[in-house]
């Protein structure tokens, strides 16, 4: 911490100083800070997007004065030089919404997620006849079980669903409900899904240049037996299904997703999200946390075009190995930390695309097999992705003209 405090300005440590020694307090007008010298007290304000102190310093400069630091140090996240982080007790950061372009998207949501969802599948290619009962086209099947994921209904209740698809063109048969389940447990489902994704992030690849990787599991049904010899006795493990995704940061679009068992490690996944995520995408950072540190993963990143901040645990040293941009970050995070964790914590946003996908279309899968419990958690992620493109339609204003069914 004394070499992150050398490089402050005198007004910032000494606002550091007022925030550490003090207790800040909030008022309907602003933040009531402490005089440093112990003398009265000043209200700090917020004036739009800026903060603005009744102190004369701040006044006649027309700057941040020491109060105002204090203040941002009070209701922001401070980091010692582990990257261990504490949250002090402050404001809490709230962020505007664009509340009419909102309200229109939720309320056109599901018919144009059948219709984009219905384009999206209209180019995969169905299997050759050869001999036997013909099969239902496989766009149809890739259709109705990313919608059934939708709705968050169960097969009887989807039938009413299905045949509304039917009735618009957007499926050729209508299917029954347990063709669905059938379909879900074909491995030549995974990729068509996987595929799916990939499509849909592309139609944002000129917003996103920031990423950040993470990994959240989804429960099922399976259950393992296990031994535990502490107790004597027979126990059942529930089995996870871990999906480690690369999202990004402004849209919380997901751009590239592999699924594995729930006690997988999260390192080695990293270089095939980010290499399919540069393939349509380009790189500028990928934030991750410390599972993620290692000098393979910095030089992965590097490769692509992009810049790793990857906090560095305790126990490690600058030695490049081969990989000189290890000792240029490390000196980053220990030199200038405050900055480094400013770019770091953009990963908090593949917490909030896991959340998303869960509260909005659950946080377990209902399939009994593994490959249908996979392609299950591909379709909420593909939902995911769809409305996340329907939103930023409306966003951006391309459904100012569009009429909706």
């Amino acid at each position: 911490m004394l070499v992150q405090t050398m490089l402050m300005t005198p007004r910032q440590n000494r606002g550091l100083e007022i925030a550490k020694t003090n207790r800040l307090r909030k008022t309907e007008k602003g933040w009531i800070v402490p005089s440093q010298s112990g003398k009265g007290t000043y209200l700090v304000g917020l004036d739009g997007h800026d903060y603005n102190c009744s102190c004369p310093d701040c006044k006649f400069r027309q700057k941040k004065c020491k109060h105002i630091w204090a203040v941002e140090y009070w209701t922001t996240r401070s980091v010692d030089m582990n990257g261990k982080s504490a949250v002090s007790s402050g404001m809490r950061v709230t962020y505007s919404q664009n509340w009419p372009a909102y309200n229109k998207a939720q309320s056109r949501e599901k018919a144009l997620f059948m219709r984009l969802l219905a384009d999206l599948c209209s180019g995969i290619e169905q299997e050759p006849y050869k001999f036997g009962r013909p099969k239902l086209p496989l766009s149809d099947m890739a259709f109705c079980s990313t919608f059934k994921v939708f709705s968050l209904y169960s097969g009887r209740r989807f039938s009413s669903d299905m045949k509304i698809a039917k009735e618009y063109g957007y499926i050729t048969k209508e299917p029954h409900y347990n063709s669905i389940f059938n379909y879900l447990q074909k491995p030549e489902l995974t990729p068509i899904l996987n595929d799916l994704i990939i499509k849909t992030s592309l139609a944002l690849k000129s917003i996103e240049t920031d990423f950040a990787v993470d990994s959240s599991g989804f429960a099922t049904c399976r259950f393992a037996r296990w031994y535990n010899f502490k107790y004597g006795r027979q126990e059942n493990v529930r089995i996870w299904i871990k999906a480690h995704i690369m999202t990004g940061v402004k849209t919380n679009i997901v751009t590239s997703v592999r699924l594995s068992e729930g006690k997988a490690n999260d390192s080695p996944f990293l270089k095939e999200l980010v290499n399919e995520t540069a393939n349509g995408f380009e790189i500028g950072e990928v934030s991750c946390d410390k599972a993620y540190s290692s000098r393979e993963n910095h030089n992965i990143i590097a490769e692509v075009g992009g810049t790793p901040f990857i906090p560095f645990k305790g126990h490690t040293t600058p030695r490049p190995r081969n990989s000189p941009l290890w000792k240029k970050m490390w000196h980053f995070f220990m030199y200038n930390n405050e900055e480094f964790m400013n770019h770091y914590h953009k990963r908090s946003n593949v917490e909030s695309t896991f959340m998303m996908i869960k509260s909005k279309f659950g946080d377990s899968v209902s399939s009994k097999k593994k490959t249908a419990q996979f392609n299950e958690v591909l379709c909420k992620i593909l939902c995911h992705n769809i409305c996340v493109v329907i939103q930023e339609m409306h966003e951006l204003g391309f459904m100012h003209n569009e009429k909706c069914i």
